[in-house]
């Protein structure tokens, strides 16, 4: 809204209400949603003059939160006690951006986004599309997920009516790429017997293939001079985890009797600058 200043006839002062924002997210999550969800929120408070932001966390499967004791984490910490105070007060907000998975949107606000990382393969599901459909805006990280939910079509037919009818997308889908993130690097010491070293950094799943990795990494170079690296977790990082993750790696190891090619686990929170030097680490390649 505009008002006239009366001190100063010829200007006009400019008073602007500020949105309320809900971001639903994983935002305390140590996973690939969690980190997009710390992103949408720092964009976000970057713009506090805009926005008040709230937060509604969520968790993301069995994986752990973040450890650390930093400005930010008190800064998300304060603004999930006032989202709670608010809504215990019946308020309402205006705009809802929802980093998740598509079937798990929701109207929340007059205006709703959704943010998803998208899909890996070439079609996304029905239920997907559906959802899709109801959110006023769609973020996603790559012009592969973005083609995807633009070229998924389905047929089908009204148990009632009989009529044919297209499911598609019909929200406006927006990329909205990571940046580069430029930390210092820290030096990680590994105790590593070669000099040439694959690295690969994965959530131990079914869905990430891991198993056949190590397999076929032993059965590809079990007379080599060469080594594996994995940062991985079943499915956080606790202590408990480590010891999981260990023991199930070393039965697959053990399964290949006498090998000369080496498999290292490395298990635990790493700061950016640490996860730099991980992948910096001369002797990895």
């Amino acid at each position: 809204t505009q008002e006239k200043d009366t001190s100063h006839g010829k200007f006009w002062r400019s008073q602007m209400t500020k949105q309320k924002v809900i971001l639903k997210g994983p935002v305390l999550s140590q996973s690939g949603y969690g980190e997009q969800a710390r992103f949408a929120l720092r964009a976000l408070r970057s713009k506090e003059d805009l926005f008040d932001i709230y937060i509604a966390p969520i968790s993301w499967g069995k994986t752990g939160w973040v450890s650390l004791d930093n400005e930010e984490r008190s800064w998300i910490d304060s603004r999930i006690r006032e989202t709670q105070f608010h809504n215990v007060n019946g308020g309402q907000y205006d705009i809802s951006v929802q980093v998740t998975i598509p079937n798990e949107w929701e109207r929340l606000a007059p205006v709703n986004i959704g943010y998803t990382a998208g899909i890996e393969t070439t079609r996304v599901a029905p239920v997907w599309l559906q959802k899709a459909n109801t959110m006023d805006r769609i973020i996603v990280v790559s012009n592969h997920a973005k083609e995807v939910f633009q070229n998924s079509t389905y047929k089908g037919q009204d148990p009632n009516t009989k009529a044919i009818f297209s499911l598609s997308c019909s929200t406006p889908i927006e990329v909205v790429n990571y940046p580069v993130r430029s930390v210092e690097t820290t030096k990680i010491k590994l105790d590593l017997d070669y000099d040439f070293n694959y690295l690969a950094i994965s959530q131990w799943g079914p869905r990430k293939n891991f198993v056949n990795l190590i397999n076929w990494f032993i059965e590809e170079n079990f007379d080599q001079e060469v080594g594996l690296v994995l940062k991985t977790s079943i499915e956080n990082n606790s202590l408990a985890d480590r010891k999981r993750t260990e023991n199930t790696l070393k039965k697959i190891i053990s399964s290949h009797g006498d090998i000369k090619c080496k498999v290292y686990l490395v298990h635990g929170d790493l700061t950016p600058e640490e996860l730099s030097g991980l992948y910096n680490h001369k002797k990895i390649k």
